[in-house]
């Protein structure tokens, strides 16, 4: 008779604290060979500065080996803690750690598959000897005791503001005044880099106040904060495009930004030998030549608005706009509006101008993602961004570190389980699109909406209500089709037909951010760098080879001192983090050896 001896698993802590424990050990001793055999054969490691002075993904043993080889001994980590109490989610253990570098501290990720790693996230949160001004570090305010050079919190803002850009120089010039630009100027204040924000609007906010008077927020309140100040307790979960923007104003205020409004960045080129760039703006009619070490293009994700050409257009008695020039509806009540495009702003504007009565028709040339809103929030965003979320704990900054700690590689394995949901719980609202000739997809892989955010930036729509009006008719669909030419009075498609037309707008996207590089500084620039977004994944407009981070953004790039800023809310807020302290490490003279600096295979 056989003997059968029980197996005891190890609770899910003590196996991640002696993982970490042999982890920091093997580190320490540099013992490279050890580390390796505590990875799976299947294994990533997500490193944000930490390691590379970068955002870098390693893939597979052999490209951790190699980014160990050149880093580990400059960056001396050590004390890899544990941060609460391990989790199991079936059979991984996941668990939240903290750690330090020879110059800062840092908090990371970790999911244990069978005991050994399977993916690993570390990130950089501040920097030893040059902390943030807030919490234990926050300044004083009152000066006590008497001084009769005394000068009152409004005299330094005001002293500031007349001589940074004119009698001293900004280190840090970011053009573009949106979201952007803002979070990462309020990481720099709190971080003390002289910084300039230039934006070309009258006031701050003024990018959400001109859009299409029907914008709001698709994405959920909890997933849109701010760095620093999250929004109260009682704003709307999606919040109204001018409400947006009088909260960025606030904040700019608040925050004490250096916010030049009313100014055009006119040129910017590098100076090699002074290792500076010369910035040429005009504000509020003055000419004045700025001279930053760092310069960041904040111009969101997207560069020049993609408007096509077609033969006729010169000769159309109609108005024709983008959609970031339109206006808005009340001007076409009883008008005929084509929309060309059936993303997000094709929707958004066509559903306002059938509101008010215009005869609205939607040219949909190529398939898109559709997915509610509700079904959104509820099965994909839910879990990290909800009331529900931070009741349990887990705040918008935890959320950011879990989300980031997915490799980009397996994030359609995460995702495809939610929207495969999604397609079940809402099949008889897309089997009504489907009937009315709206050609959908679910990405190239069926990995969903975020994937193809990463990848390409555009080709879907969160419905908040226009696609019922799509399916019913009220709006117009002509799908499959494309514009052969435009008459004085109508549109003449590629299958031979033919719309009258009052409006064209143009819901057509944008070009990659680097377009703005071209245009502000060089075209020779802009190839240098290449092309900003996507991660080479070879799926439809992210061309290969795999990158496996979002090309140039947030990190350094091939061209000296010139840095991409944008995305949504929630990448602006996070990521800002990341840039912001890459900048002062340069500022202050600390050593920042990148590691992996991503090679240039697009110019645009």
């Amino acid at each position: 008779m056989s003997k059968i001896t029980a197996q005891v698993q190890q609770p899910p802590t003590d196996t991640v604290q002696a993982w970490l424990h042999d982890f920091d050990t093997a580190l320490q001793a540099q013992d490279i060979e050890r580390v390796l055999s505590l990875f799976g054969d299947e294994c990533y490691w997500r490193d944000f500065l930490t390691f590379t002075w970068n955002l870098k993904t390693c893939e597979g043993k052999d490209e951790i080996q190699a980014m160990l080889n050149t880093t580990l001994n400059n960056v001396q980590p050590s004390n890899w803690q544990l941060d609460g109490e391990a989790t199991e989610n079936g059979d991984i253990y996941d668990a939240w750690f903290t750690f330090e570098t020879a110059v800062a501290s840092g908090k990371g990720y970790l999911r244990l598959k069978e005991g050994r790693c399977w993916t690993l996230l570390t990130t950089m949160q501040a920097l030893n000897d040059y902390p943030e001004q807030c919490n234990h570090h926050r300044p004083k305010g009152a000066e006590h005791g008497a001084n009769k050079q005394r000068e009152t919190w409004l005299e330094l803002r005001q002293r500031e503001e007349a001589e940074l850009g004119y009698i001293r120089q900004p280190y840090c010039v970011i053009i573009g005044g949106g979201q952007g630009g803002i979070g990462l100027g309020a990481r720099l204040r709190q971080l003390g880099v002289p910084t300039i924000i230039i934006e070309r609007n009258e006031r701050a906010g003024d990018s959400w106040r001109n859009r299409y008077k029907s914008l709001c927020l698709h994405d959920p309140v909890w997933y849109d904060h701010l760095p620093y100040i999250p929004f109260p307790d009682n704003w709307p979960v999606f919040a109204p495009k001018d409400k947006v923007g009088d909260w960025l104003e606030m904040y700019t205020k608040v925050m004490e930004l250096n916010y030049w409004s009313s100014t055009e960045c006119q040129n910017a080129s590098y100076d090699e030998v002074a290792g500076e760039w010369v910035v040429k703006v005009k504000r509020n009619g003055e000419e004045i030549t700025l001279r930053p070490k760092q310069l960041v293009m904040a111009t969101g994700m997207s560069g020049m608005p993609n408007v096509p050409k077609f033969p006729g257009a010169e000769n159309f008695a109609g108005e024709q706009q983008h959609s970031s020039q339109h206006p808005g509806p009340d001007a076409y009540k009883g008008k005929k509006c084509v929309i060309v495009g059936s993303n997000n702003s094709a929707h958004d504007i066509a559903a306002a101008l059938w509101e008010h009565d215009a005869d609205v028709t939607m040219l949909q040339r190529s398939s898109t993602h559709i997915v509610k809103s509700d079904s959104l929030m509820e099965e994909v965003l839910g879990p990290l961004y909800s009331e529900e979320a931070v009741a349990s704990g887990l705040t918008h900054e935890k959320a950011d570190l879990v989300f980031a700690s997915i490799p980009y590689k397996v994030l359609p394995d995460f995702q495809r389980p939610a929207f495969e949901a999604i397609k079940k719980r809402d099949a008889e609202f897309y089997q009504k699109l489907e009937k009315a000739g709206f050609m959908l997809d679910f990405g190239d892989d069926e990995s969903g909406l975020f994937l193809k955010y990463l990848r390409r930036g555009s080709g879907y729509y969160i419905d908040v209500g226009a696609c019922d009006l799509v399916a019913s008719g009220d709006i117009k669909l002509r799908s499959g089709v494309g514009i052969d030419h435009i008459n004085p009075h109508s549109i003449t498609l590629t299958d031979g037909s033919e719309l009258d037309a009052d409006l064209i707008v143009y819901a057509t996207g944008y070009g990659s951010m680097n377009g703005w590089a071209a245009r502000l500084i060089s075209q020779e620039v802009a190839d240098k760098v290449g092309k900003c977004w996507g991660l080479g994944s070879d799926t439809t407009k992210d061309p290969g080879p795999w990158e496996g981070e979002l090309r140039n953004m947030w990190k350094p790039t091939q061209q000296e001192a010139l840095w991409f800023h944008g995305g949504n809310l929630h990448q602006s807020r996070h990521y800002s983090r990341y840039l912001a302290l890459q900048l002062k490490a340069r500022m202050e003279g600390l050593d920042t050896p990148v590691y992996g600096l991503q090679p240039v295979h697009h110019r645009a």
